[in-house]
């Protein structure tokens, strides 16, 4: 019988001390039980007409290839010729035979079954494990005996052998105990067998994996058993990776999958898989499922953490019916999609993809809608979420109708309403709403049409209230409105600023927060640089409360390393240096400005913020600052006591001469210094300035020979300016700046710095051959500003490219 067995696995030998097979008796072999043909014991014998036996299905075989061939039929055994092929059942035989099978198989299962444990041989336990494989195999009913002979048992504990070949049978014969036979899977499923199952999972051995996942698909074929695989800690979590590996043996893979699409008739397995990666049976229950169903795996969407590559694929996949469940009347259903609405909105494409499916409208009508079908608040929150969420995503949503007569997420009523909402809310709907402004404010497209419905709706007040939020989100959220709606309306916020109180001193204290540099202190500091400069009261108050000082510190600490850079310290150190430089254009009518000035000696930090490579806006703003502390300084110069005249110069000033005092600054006559009276010169700013007239950026090039100018403006000694900039090499590249198309701005500047400097005949002479200086001139003679030609025309006469006598123009001071 050993020979019908499978003989894939070597066994070994078996010893007469171990060998428990070889000692008990069996039955031999009758030859009368044997197939001439086949040479193993016959189950369905069959006489010939000569009296010879035979197994049916062999000797039909050995007929059918004679007639085939075209040969006359012949007994297999004898050779001779038969004139009848007709088969006669041996029914005596058949059932002699059966006894002798039942009897030599009642003996080999109970010797299986004393060698079915974990203290038997090796050889032993493998051998029995094959007889229980061939008899289950022989007959669907030996299943049944195996069950009664409580074998089932037997062969689990083998799982827990540590040779890794006994395992492998174990498992291979469990699979075949229980295929198709629903009693022995439910005796397989008691106890912790399925742990043990699910642990033989994770083994290394790919042989192992693939004979445990085998019987695990068995298994899950059973409704009963499903939920009880999915129920062992990790089973579905090892399962899905098996059937999304690369590396895994295809047989393994194959398995593993088709028993995870078994797995999907539990829902508690649905979410699982879910949970662990698998999120297409949850989408397909969405789908298709029943109400029941979409709610429940909507919610359980709603709890789940994605990646942003699958929340576009979910809200392709079931976006719209989401939708559709959000607008239905069912409050429990409409709560769980808008949680999971909520969770895939938070991505940029995926909340794009949601706006074309519609999300909008409905979003809004359950934000606005009062009475009996209102919202709960939790609910009117997720829906301020999902709407701050899609918003963000950047979207032209001014060219989405959200309601009747072309109605926009931007139209006047509709912010009007969500402003409505902010001022009668809670604080974390108010967060949300506030972050939808902040995103309608941060597309050139729609920012304002918003700034147009806050002004009209006289919401500017409310809105700079938030900065004293004790939310930190909404207080973060207020702020980056705020930022985004200064350059649009910086008067109205700065009137609402220092017209009240505490919320400018909030707006200085979140700044200057010891806590690192964070989104809402680079938010704060961009909210202040962007209100007027020039606006005195606001920065009257801001010298009375010490902001400035605090900002310096903070510039200061930054410029020496003090504070570590993050991806907020460019705005952030960009809008410290702005707001600082608020200070310098207030010099004229605020002396304790000037005083604060001399200080902290700006004038050094400034000229020292001037080397910010990288930071364009920080060299630009500082150049700016220091033109307006230069402009200052021919008014602080303190002018040297002179010696009296002596008799003769009294009488005939012919006889007297200028005197010169020994250290007195060459363009202001007086006693000059940095820190004092602001100086470019003594403060060793020149050479610095000169350097960014050769910058990528044309702004900061402007500013930088705006404070240059300064060197050549009235009330200076203007040849000494030029001469000034000769010394450091500067006269050349403020010509140069004509020939590289400047922006208009930059060309009027740059016109009047040269007009000053060909007023020195020596600089007039060398330049006067460069046809480039006087094309670029005579084109701004012609096509520039009226100012900007009248100084044009008297460059030209510099170089004698304009006749001198009577100008074109009349002379305007």
């Amino acid at each position: 019988m050993a020979e019908s067995w499978d003989g894939s696995y070597n066994f070994g030998s078996q010893s007469d001390e171990s060998g428990q097979f070889e000692r008990l008796h069996i039955e031999p072999i009758y030859d009368a039980f044997v197939c001439p043909l086949t040479k193993q014991v016959m189950r369905d014998p069959v006489n010939l007409e000569n009296g010879q036996t035979f197994e049916r299905e062999a000797v039909q075989m050995w007929f059918k290839e004679r007639k085939e061939s075209g040969r006359r039929p012949l007994c297999p055994l004898t050779h001779k010729e038969l004139r009848s092929t007709e088969l006669k059942p041996s029914i005596a035989l058949r059932h002699t035979i059966e006894e002798w099978t039942a009897r030599n198989e009642a003996v080999q299962l109970d010797l299986a079954r004393r060698s079915l444990n974990l203290a038997s041989p090796e050889s032993d336990v493998l051998h029995s494990l094959k007889y229980v494989q061939y008899i289950c195999r022989k007959n669907q009913s030996n299943k049944h005996v195996v069950r009664n002979a409580e074998l089932i048992p037997m062969i689990i504990d083998l799982l827990k052998s540590s040779i890794r070949k006994v395992q492998c049978i174990a498992l291979e014969t469990l699979r075949i105990v229980v295929k198709e036979d629903a009693d022995n899977k439910v005796i397989l499923a008691e106890g912790d067998t399925m742990r043990t199952i699910v642990k033989l999972l994770s083994r290394e051995q790919c042989k192992e994996r693939e004979e445990a996942v085998s019987l695990l698909y068995e298994l899950s074929k059973s409704d009963v058993l499903c939920e009880k695989i999915g129920s062992v800690n990790g089973a579905i979590l090892i399962l899905v990776g098996m059937a999304s590996s690369k590396s895994e043996n295809v047989l393994t893979v194959e398995k593993a999958d088709e028993t995870l699409e078994n797995l999907e008739r539990c829902e508690t397995n649905v979410q699982k898989m879910a949970e662990n990666g698998r999120l297409q049976p949850l989408l397909n229950q969405i789908l298709k499922g029943s109400l029941e169903t979409k709610l429940s795996m909507a919610s359980c969407l709603g709890d789940l953490v994605l990646n942003n590559d699958v929340k576009i694929l979910v809200a392709k996949t079931v976006g719209p019916s989401l939708i559709n469940i959000m607008k239905s009347g069912n409050m429990q259903s409409r709560e769980a999609a808008l949680k999971a609405l909520n969770q895939i909105s938070s991505s940029d494409p995926s909340a794009k993809v949601l706006i074309e499916s519609g999300i909008l409208p409905p979003l809004l009508k359950d934000l606005f809608t009062v009475g009996a079908n209102q919202l709960p608040m939790r609910l009117k929150e997720l829906s301020s979420t999902i709407l701050a969420n899609v918003v963000s995503s950047g979207y032209d949503f001014d060219s989405i109708p959200v309601g009747p007569d072309h109605r926009t997420l931007v139209s006047e009523d509709i912010i009007h309403n969500l402003l409505h909402l902010i001022s009668n809310t809670g604080p974390a709907i108010e967060c949300k709403l506030i972050q939808v402004l902040v995103g309608l404010t941060s597309s050139q497209f729609t920012v304002s049409s918003v700034v147009a419905a806050i002004k009209s709706s006289g919401a500017t007040i409310s809105l700079v209230q938030f900065i004293e939020a004790p939310q930190r989100d909404l207080q973060l959220a207020s702020i980056k409105l705020l930022q985004n709606l200064s350059p649009h309306m910086g008067q109205e916020l700065a009137d609402a600023l220092h017209g009240t109180v505490g919320q400018l001193g909030n707006l200085i204290s979140v700044i200057s927060e010891n806590i690192g540099i964070t989104e809402e202190q680079a938010a704060a500091a961009g909210l202040l640089a962007e209100l007027p400069e020039k606006d005195l009261g606001l920065t009257r108050q801001m010298l009375d409360e010490g902001s400035f000082w605090l900002i310096t510190n903070r510039v200061v600490q930054i410029r020496q390393g003090e504070m570590r850079g993050t991806r907020f310290m460019t705005p952030y150190l960009e809008g410290l240096v702005r707001v600082l430089a608020r200070v310098t254009f207030v010099l004229a009518d605020e002396p304790d400005a000037i005083a604060f000035c001399r200080k902290h000696n700006l004038t050094a930090l400034f000229t020292e913020l001037l080397q910010s490579n990288g930071l364009d806006n920080v060299q630009m703003v500082s150049a700016m600052a220091l033109k307006n502390l230069s402009q200052e300084s021919k008014n602080l110069t303190r002018l040297p006591d002179l010696p009296a005249p002596g008799f003769c110069a009294s009488i005939f000033p012919c006889y007297s001469k200028q005197t010169f005092i020994s250290g007195s600054c060459r363009l202001h006559r007086g006693i000059c210094s940095q820190k004092e009276t602001f100086c470019l010169l003594e403060g060793q700013a020149v050479v610095k300035l000169v350097a960014l007239l050769d910058h990528r950026n044309e702004k900061v090039v402007e500013a930088a020979l705006a404070a240059l100018s300064t060197l050549l403006d009235d009330g200076v000694e203007i040849e000494q300016g030029v001469q000034v900039l000769w010394e450091v090499d500067g006269v050349r590249p403020i010509l140069d700046l004509l020939h590289e198309k400047p922006t208009e701005n930059l060309r009027t500047r740059a016109v009047w710095a040269i007009e000053r400097l060909l007023r020195t005949d020596s600089i007039a002479y060398d330049v006067a051959g460069d046809p480039n200086l006087s094309t670029a001139l005579v084109d701004a003679f012609q096509h520039a500003d009226y100012r900007t030609r009248q100084i044009a025309e008297s460059a030209l006469k510099h170089v004698d490219k304009i006749p001198n006598f009577s100008g074109i123009f009349p002379n305007v001071g």
